[in-house]
């Protein structure tokens, strides 16, 4: 069935096409009465989709995979992954759908993918059902992502199913419709490579190559390219993570993207008091997937796609490993580049300043925080202030104070630019406690607060009159903050 939302763009299966053995054909769940509960507009303009027509009742069934656009074909995606460290060879999409792909206004194939669209023959006990608040939470979070610079999978649009869902209580359903560079996870490599099927293991990595790593290609060994890209992206991807204090809160092989894009914002948060045990995860009680631990994750992660990828990297299988191994060990290096050249943009330091000089005085600093348990995003916006000579808002937030004041005195003898500053260290983030406040008044019917918060992290960098509780931290009352997967 065609849609009047389908006017400006085609729809492919390409993914479906080319891994017919990683692709279940589906359908989504007739939703009983759809009505949209956010849109993202500029984003349907990017992907050539006309947002007047994403609001009528025939576009909202395009968003929630009931209207099926032609030459779409609706798929569930078959992926392995580590979970928590323990392998699950067959989890896929359990309650989600890719859509198809679209050529986007910039020439960019881009995924359009749905989740909470209903059981797929992956979705093993679940319901395959969302409800509005995590959907919800998606949205608000990737598109704060999105506005801080880091790469991340997209979210098009809430659609309110009209079915109300089994949780602890009944609450209402919802599918969130999401756009990605793809879909393709280190837990796809890993499927391929459990399926013994060394030829679809190799069309995998052949489609990831076109899609993400044209450049590839051209390498005397172009899956070892391929390794090599992806390894440099999560280096670059999970460093950003850490200089926003994100905490992705459930980083198993198969939330890895191939692409270097986060993906999937079930039990994250953005972590407030510096402490680099923090857990926000309900279900993570061992702090596998704490703040501090995201890049030694992030290895991990990236050793079982090297695994995976070994029979397409040399036919001798000693000389496969010796290969992945030397490439593994960049990411260590690559990752602390990344994240120190951040960190002196933090700082307001030029490149040119001396990287022996900036860690010591990193490390000094990230010390004084975390015996303060100072709010990390505040310090950070309050620090260009004492580059330009008022010290007291940064000043009042650590505990000693001595410490402060030495540190302060050497490092803006180097000079720091605090309008630089600016640019890189948000006033907004979606706080914690307002995530929850706008999803419980959203979950009721209000969807006010999170109107009002979306303006506010859409814009992080742009300090604006009216806006000053968005850039608070949480109150005393709040207390500690957990959240869930959202299943």
């Amino acid at each position: 069935m065609s849609s009047p939302a389908q006017i400006h763009v085609a729809f492919d299966g390409r993914f479906a096409r080319e891994l017919a053995e990683m692709a279940i054909p589906w359908q989504a769940d007739e939703a009983p009465d759809p009505r949209l509960l956010v849109l993202n507009e500029p984003l349907a303009i990017e992907l050539g989709l006309d947002p007047i027509s994403l609001r009528t009742s025939e576009g909202l069934l395009l968003l929630i995979g009931n209207s099926v656009p032609d030459g779409a074909t609706p798929v569930a995606q078959a992926y392995a992954g580590h979970q928590f460290g323990g392998y699950s060879p067959r989890l896929g999409d359990g309650r989600a759908l890719l859509l198809g792909e679209v050529v986007d206004v910039d020439g960019l194939l881009r995924d359009l993918h749905l989740k909470g669209s209903g059981r797929t023959p992956f979705a093993r006990g679940g319901d395959g059902l969302a409800v509005v608040g995590p959907m919800l939470r998606e949205y608000v979070v990737s598109e704060a992502m999105n506005a801080l610079g880091i790469p991340t999978t997209r979210s098009l649009a809430v659609v309110a199913t009209g079915r109300p869902v089994q949780r602890e209580t009944l609450l209402p359903g919802a599918v969130l419709t999401r756009v990605a560079s793809s879909h393709l996870r280190v837990g796809s490599f890993q499927y391929a490579r459990a399926s013994d099927d060394l030829d679809l293991l190799r069309r995998v990595a052949d489609h990831a190559i076109a899609r993400h790593y044209p450049g590839a290609t051209k390498a005397e060994n172009p899956y070892l390219a391929l390794f090599q890209a992806v390894t440099a992206a999560q280096a670059s991807l999970v460093a950003q993570w850490m200089l926003v204090g994100f905490i992705h809160g459930v980083m198993n092989t198969d939330n890895m993207t191939i692409s270097g894009e986060t993906i999937d914002y079930g039990p994250c948060a953005f972590m407030e008091g510096f402490d680099p045990a923090t857990v926000y995860s309900s279900i993570d009680e061992a702090g596998r997937y704490a703040y501090g631990n995201q890049p030694l994750v992030a290895e991990w992660n990236l050793a079982r796609l090297a695994e995976a990828l070994l029979p397409l990297l040399h036919d001798d299988q000693e000389q496969a490993v010796a290969l992945a191994v030397e490439s593994l060990g960049e990411f260590r290096s690559q990752y602390s580049a990344a994240w120190l050249a951040r960190m002196k943009a933090k700082l307001g330091l030029l490149n040119e300043v001396d990287d022996g000089v900036t860690s010591p005085l990193v490390d000094e600093l990230l010390a004084l925080l975390q015996e303060g348990n100072v709010d990390y995003t505040s310090f950070f916006r309050n620090l260009s202030k004492s580059a330009r000579g008022q010290a007291e808002p940064a000043r009042g937030m650590v505990l000693d104070l001595a410490a402060f004041d030495a540190w302060v005195k050497r490092w803006r003898a180097l000079d720091p630019d605090a309008d630089a500053m600016d640019r890189v260290n948000p006033v907004y983030i979606p706080r914690n406690h307002l995530v929850e406040e706008a999803l419980s008044a959203a979950t009721l019917g209000d969807l006010g607060p999170l109107e009002k918060l979306l303006v506010a992290v859409t814009s992080p960098y742009d300090e604006r009159p009216g806006l000053e509780r968005y850039a608070a931290p949480a109150p005393e009352d709040f207390g500690a903050y957990r959240t869930f997967c959202g299943t």
